[in-house]
């Protein structure tokens, strides 16, 4: 075999290895170290384009989110008595009733955040309160997963909630449990602020 040969096959079998290269799969760890049995909500992050500060990671913070008042009275200028639909309102209570206060969860997680405990106390205070009001707890995901995935992941972020309130003293029959997953997010964009506004758990007096 003279050397023009060897080096013709060199460099095909070069090519074909560096096309098979390009062409596998890439394994991208998931950002929750649980382990997963499906996708979570994540599915197809660009991770060139994302980013994310620390905040942006694992939501809004608890100074930001108290800029409402402890009592959700007011937002700035805004009043409780202003249009449920508005951007205000929803930054504020998700789709929460007014009296009660929305919490929020790191991505692909249902633990209730350390930030978040005092949101909860607040709710479980209300209850308390008003020993003839019962609460939905409605959980809910950003878009990124599989819509099995993320409606599990919703009822996870509901059951723990509703295991909180148990805990700080809500009678259970005082408590219902529903999963939206993605189905219904609050905010409709594609940033990293909305998909935290949309990790959420909402409490809705009955």
């Amino acid at each position: 075999m003279n050397a023009s040969t060897r080096l013709v096959i060199t460099c095909a079998v070069t090519g074909l290895l560096l096309f098979a290269g390009g062409c596998s799969d890439k394994n991208i760890n998931p950002y929750s170290s649980q382990p997963q049995t499906n996708m979570p909500e994540g599915k197809s992050i660009d991770y060139s384009t994302t980013q994310g500060t620390i905040t942006e990671e694992i939501g809004p913070s608890e100074e930001s989110l108290d800029s409402a008042g402890r009592n959700g009275e007011t937002i700035g200028s805004f009043s409780i008595n202003n249009d449920q639909n508005s951007e205000e309102y929803k930054l504020t209570y998700g789709r929460s009733s007014i009296q009660m206060q929305p919490i929020y969860f790191n991505f692909d997680q249902s633990i209730i955040r350390d930030d978040q405990i005092s949101r909860m106390e607040h709710n479980a205070g209300y209850l308390k309160s008003n020993p003839a009001s019962n609460v939905v707890i409605e959980g809910n995901s950003d878009e990124r997963g599989t819509n099995e995935y993320n409606l599990a992941l919703g009822e996870r972020r509901a059951q723990v909630a509703k295991n909180y309130l148990i805990e700080l003293g809500i009678e259970e029959y005082r408590i219902r449990t529903v999963s939206y997953g993605e189905e219904r997010p609050l905010f409709t964009g594609q940033t990293e602020s909305d998909y935290i506004q949309n990790r959420r758990d909402d409490f809705i007096i009955e």
